[in-house]
This record gives structure tokens, C-alpha cells and sequence, in this order.
């Protein structure tokens, strides 16, 4: 049998669909690698969501080439020809195809390129899956989405919208909490739109899985802010459950309603503006995370200044900013680009502010004392997440699953620092 190296980038998806790769590839016989230089065929997750993401897996690509190499996830469903022209045989395994894992690495294995590219009607739930955190389970609640934005990449590579029962996904929980998991990811393309395709909705598995007796916490991912009106009520009163990290991460994009118009994401500013209202109004402290997209072709300066005006009227506690980059086979490359310089200006504005803003609201929480839930070491420090999914930093030993009483000494940007008390 051969040792596989499994390496991902990306979003969460991507990571849970590396850790159902490396748990097929275990309960098929191989090993899993230590290091790439230790294998004997590589499995390279893609993104490419951003070009500085793309020209990132080319680059990895390039180096991993030299050996059998599988390239999987969204580059190769989006951009068949870019892995084609820099790893000519390389094998190929879509984002929806994960059930033909094991015949695409042993066919590579043999030197016989295989291309799997087509999605298949196999569930993500309940697959075989080895962790990349012991102490935290990602789960897939669906594939794909129902969006059709002009920008973006993900319909190419993930299709439309595929959402998992209900019941399976709660007996995926309760699996993930029985194999020692004490946190637990509810992933997806985008989770607003969970159900829709099968007569469920989000609020309904969200408050299923919060009613499990069992100690663990649960992150609800991404969600457009398209879906939010038909399911604003719901959510409201399934995040009230102690089990639910007080936390959403709801891609605005533009603060301009023309822009968002352009970009066909089917929602506007207010829809965000008033969600984002709602959950701060209930829950005395909620934590906002955003996308902002700076020099989409159709943005003029007006346009910029209401997106600058949004984030200070919102003040989300995560921004994440990218510049527009044209991908292949969206509607917006084809559309005349504005200069990188003016991109780059908008862009610094943008990121100086939101982090003026992360900063401000991270010092609210110095001298807070509460439970926090430590799920990660690294550098020799240890990091947990308290109630409001803040990240927070100790130098103190903690054990990994573990909650212990911290108190806020510190705030920087993109997180708090404590002291166990």
C-alpha cells in the first residue's frame, strides 16, 4: 500500500473535504504521509476563489509535479486547462466527487492519469474522515448554491445547491461529539440557502443540533445576505441556545446597491445593515464578521464611499477584504477593469479602517472573565474561543478541548489575549 501526502487550502469545505479524502484513503489500506518528500502520490485540495489563491496553487503545483499527483477541489472542476498546462499528468478529482477517491489515486498510482470531474449523488455525510483538529469537527451541510454572482468561481466548481438531511447530519454530530470532538463546524457553499432544495431550512438544523445533551458548541458558517428575510426569525431564536456561538460571518461585499446589483448578489445594503442590527439588538455581545470586494469593474468613487459609510455604520468585528480579481468563465471579466493603483487606494482605505474598527471593538472586551473553549496550540501559545467566537490568546498551558475561566487582558486587531483564572 502507498503513503499519500494530503495537503488543502481554502475555505472550511475545502478542509472537510480533505480530512473525508484522508479517511478514505486510510480505510482503503494506504497510509497517510508524514511530509510530501515522504510520499509516494500527493492529493493537493484546491481554491481558487482569488487570483493571488489561484497563482498560490499553481505555485504548489509546480512543486508537487514531480511526483504522482492528484489535484482535487475547485481549481480543476473551474480551470481544467490551468492544471492541464502546468502539470500536464496530473489526475483530477471534482469537489463533488470525493466517492471516487481511492479509484483516482490508484489509477494514478499505476501512472494512468484519471480525470473525475463530474458530480456525483453521494451525501458528504457520514463519510470516513480523519480530523486536522481532534477537538473540532467540520461538517458539510450541503454542496453547492443558488447564487449566480458575476465575480465568483464557486457555481462553476460546486454546481447548484445540494443540502443534506436533517437527520443525518445530526447523527454526524453526534458521531463527531462521541469521537471526542467538543467544537462543531456547520459548513457549506453557503449556508443561507441550506434546505431550500429539500423543504428544511437553516434555523430548523441549527436548533436540531443544538438540541443534542451533550457538552460541545456549535459554528454556524457563512450565509449570503440574500436568504436572511425568509430566514432572519428563525435564526434569531435558534441562536438563543447556549450551544451556539454567538457569531455570523455574512458577505456583504459592497456597501453600493448599484455595485450589488452588478454583481447579481440578490440582496442589498440594508438587508445586511438590518440583520446586523437584529443580532446585536438581541444578544448584548455578537460578533459580525463581512466580505468587501474594493474595485469591482463597476465601482466609481460614489459607490466606494458608500461601502467605507457601510462598514462605519456597522462596524462588523472581521472584515475581510479582497481586491477584485477577474477569474475565468465569470460574467465580471469580461467588463473593462479599473486601474490596480485606483485598487490598491481603495483597498488601503478600506483595510485601515476595518482594522481601526476590529481594534476598537476588541478592547470593549478587557476585563471580561468568562468560560472559554480552547481549541488550538501553536507557537507555544494556546487559543480558545469564548462565547462570542472571540479568539483569544493565553501563554498558559491549557488543554486542547478544555474550558477554563479567562479573563481579558489584552486586544489587538484580530483577537483578545487572558490569563486563566
Amino acid at each position: 500500500m502507498a503513503k499519500i501526502w494530503v495537503e488543502a487550502h481554502g475555505c472550511s469545505a475545502s478542509f472537510a473535504d480533505s480530512e473525508m479524502i484522508s479517511g478514505l484513503v486510510v480505510n482503503g489500506g494506504h497510509t497517510l504521509a508524514a511530509s510530501e518528500k515522504d510520499s509516494d502520490l500527493s492529493v493537493l485540495i484546491t481554491c481558487s476563489v482569488k487570483d493571488v489563491t489561484a497563482h498560490k496553487m499553481v505555485h504548489r503545483i509546480k512543486k508537487l509535479r514531480s511526483a504522482p499527483l492528484v489535484v482535487a477541489g475547485c481549481l480543476p472542476k473551474a480551470e481544467k486547462n490551468t492544471v492541464e498546462k502546468f502539470s500536464p499528468n496530473a489526475s483530477m478529482l471534482g469537489p463533488n466527487s470525493l466517492g471516487r477517491t481511492l479509484d483516482v489515486i490508484e489509477s494514478t498510482l499505476h501512472g494512468i492519469k484519471k480525470i473525475e470531474l463530474e458530480d456525483t449523488d453521494a451525501s458528504k455525510v457520514g463519510l470516513p474522515k480523519v480530523r486536522l483538529n481532534p477537538v473540532v469537527g467540520i461538517i458539510e451541510i450541503a454542496s453547492g448554491c443558488m447564487s449566480q454572482c458575476t465575480f465568483c468561481q464557486t457555481k462553476i466548481s460546486k454546481g447548484e445547491l445540494q443540502s443534506y438531511r436533517v437527520g443525518d447530519i445530526v447523527r454526524q454530530v453526534r458521531q463527531e461529539i462521541k469521537d471526542g470532538c467538543v467544537e462543531v463546524w456547520l459548513t457549506s457553499t453557503d449556508n443561507g440557502c441550506y434546505g431550500l432544495d429539500i423543504g428544511s431550512s437553516l434555523p430548523e438544523l441549527v436548533s436540531n443540533v443544538s438540541e443534542i445533551k451533550q457538552d460541545f458548541m456549535v459554528r454556524v458558517g457563512m450565509m449570503n445576505p440574500m436568504y436572511l428575510p425568509r430566514i432572519q426569525k428563525g435564526l434569531l431564536g435558534s441562536f438563543e441556545s447556549d450551544r451556539v456561538f454567538k457569531f455570523l460571518h455574512i458577505p456583504v461585499q459592497s456597501g453600493s446597491d448599484k455595485v450589488l446589483k452588478e454583481m447579481k448578489r440578490q440582496h442589498t445594503a440594508k438587508i445586511y445593515h438590518d440583520a446586523n442590527a437584529a443580532f446585536r439588538e438581541k444578544f448584548e455581545k455578537f460578533t459580525i464578521a463581512t466580505d468587501i470586494i474594493v474595485g469591482f469593474p463597476t465601482e466609481t468613487e460614489e459607490d466606494f464611499v458608500k461601502t467605507v459609510d457601510l462598514i462605519k455604520s456597522t462596524r462588523p468585528d472581521v472584515v475581510n477584504l479582497s481586491r477584485y480579481s477577474a477569474r475565468d468563465g465569470t460574467k465580471a471579466a469580461k467588463l473593462e477593469q479599473i486601474d490596480i493603483s485606483e485598487v490598491k487606494r481603495r483597498s488601503k482605505i478600506v483595510f485601515d479602517l476595518a482594522k481601526k474598527i476590529s481594534l476598537e471593538r476588541n478592547k470593549e472586551w478587557i476585563g471580561w472573565e468568562g468560560q472559554v473553549l480552547f481549541d488550538e496550540r501553536s507557537e507555544g501559545k494556546t487559543k480558545g474561543r469564548n462565547f462570542a467566537y472571540k479568539q483569544i490568546v493565553t501563554d498558559q498551558y491549557v488543554e486542547l478541548g478544555h474550558k477554563v475561566n479567562v479573563k481579558i487582558t489584552g486586544a489587538a486587531p484580530n483577537g483578545l489575549y487572558g490569563t486563566v483564572s
